[in-house]
């Protein structure tokens, strides 16, 4: 097959492969400590959480990366990327055992909220890093496959690593305290994997500027205008950065909503709830393999926009048909549905905008990437915040987000025609 003969290729690239353990390990991490905090905010006994208690909960853990994302763009177009994911994951290794002691010690919710802001805001310069060096050690050619099989891993690892927790949680008698500290283990393993990279291969360019980090601050601006302005100019990749926002926010409506129903309408204690809450996370990390497995075939038969289109109009017809049950079989189903959806999309809209936009510009235009997906998935979360009733069975957002899905799926289509190269 095409697909694993190229698989077979990539992974005997000896950078990208240890590129790709540097993503395993970090975005493993990620899902342990997404677990913890999904566990200890939402599915905690004395909580009576609620749509509104999620969407503030996101506001606070993503909305201010709206303003780091852009700073972390212009740092990554200047600072040697390497160091970043090598300093960025120890720092994290650091602050989640600064969180693990604030749980053993029944600290206040803001605190806690302050220490998850830290590690999660690190995020921000690992993951836009980790997209913007893979035309690095890849050639131009099998790019859509690294794509594929790149982003789509670390998924699957913080997939796994969400069920570790699980795991953990069981053994250290739901301790969530022991699952971050396991995540802080695997932030360690990902800085110490970085190290295996030589220091100037990831970039940025040779003749790119290197400003400190006074010079940087005080030139941020100037640089986020011309990540901006950069885009404009490539009329591709703002189409393809403008539809995947739109079906980021409607994976996060639906993922608001089934937090909702795994806590109140699918079971009748918070480790049940839990427990099926891993499962559709499950289904869709599966979904998220399958689209690595598709895409790139997908991609060569039809186009980048085109393939885009065809997800959009597939999620518009399957979201409705399984969501309306609201019941937990066929919601796993859409799980790994959208799953696959979501990810083809965004395999093909990374392609898109790697290809596009010149090596100086990559750190600062998948940062504004970084910061679209998160306005859009807290944007998701408060207007849910506003529409789902306390048990989260809303046919009024399964509704509008088949809509969402419609309008993208046409747009895409118009799109593809009128530039027939994507």
């Amino acid at each position: 097959m095409p697909v694993v003969r190229d698989l077979r290729v990539l992974l005997h690239l000896r950078n990208f492969r240890r590129l790709l353990a540097v993503r395993l390990l970090s975005q493993s991490a990620d899902g342990v400590y997404q677990v913890a905090l999904a566990a200890h905010v939402v599915f905690s006994p004395e909580k009576q959480t609620s749509a509104g208690a999620i969407a503030s909960a996101m506001a606070v853990l993503l909305l201010p990366y709206s303003l780091i994302g852009p700073f972390a763009g212009v740092f990554l177009d200047r600072w040697p990327r390497r160091q970043v994911f090598l300093y960025g994951n120890l720092l994290r290794s650091a602050l989640a055992c600064c969180t693990a002691l604030l749980i053993l010690g029944s600290a206040p919710d803001w605190l806690f909220y302050a220490s998850a802001l830290c590690v999660t805001a690190v995020n921000r310069f690992v993951l836009a890093g980790l997209s913007a060096v893979l035309p690095r050690v890849v050639d131009r050619d099998r790019l859509v496959m690294a794509n594929s099989l790149s982003p789509t891993a670390g998924t699957l690892a913080a997939t796994a690593g969400g069920g570790l927790a699980f795991v953990v949680r069981l053994v250290a008698a739901d301790s969530d305290a022991a699952v971050v500290l396991l995540g802080a283990g695997l932030y360690l393993a990902s800085a110490l994997m970085s190290l295996s990279l030589a220091a100037g291969l990831l970039g940025p360019d040779p003749d790119d500027s290197r400003l400190g980090l006074g010079n940087a601050l005080a030139t941020t601006a100037r640089g986020i205008a011309g990540g901006l302005h950069h885009l404009a100019t490539r009329r591709a990749a703002a189409q393809a950065l403008a539809a995947m926002t739109v079906i980021r926010f409607c994976y996060g409506a639906l993922t608001v909503m089934v937090l909702m129903l795994c806590r109140y309408a699918w079971s009748d204690s918070d480790s049940d709830g839990l427990a099926l809450l891993g499962l559709a996370a499950g289904a869709s990390g599966a979904g998220f393999f399958a689209a690595a497995v598709l895409t790139p075939w997908a991609v060569g038969r039809l186009g980048r926009f085109r393939w885009m289109a065809v997800c959009a109009t597939a999620a518009a017809a399957l979201e409705p048909a399984l969501g309306l049950w609201f019941s937990p079989h066929p919601m796993l189903v859409a799980a790994f549905v959208l799953g696959m959806i979501t990810q083809g999309a965004k395999i093909a809209a990374d392609t898109v905008v790697q290809t596009s936009v010149d090596d100086s510009f990559r750190g600062r235009i998948f940062s504004l990437y970084d910061v679209l997906f998160n306005v859009a998935f807290v944007g998701a979360a408060a207007v849910c915040a506003l529409i789902l009733p306390p048990d989260g069975e809303s046919p009024t957002v399964v509704i509008a987000v088949a809509a969402l899905y419609s309008i993208v799926a046409v747009t895409m289509f118009r799109w593809s025609h009128a530039d027939k190269a994507l």
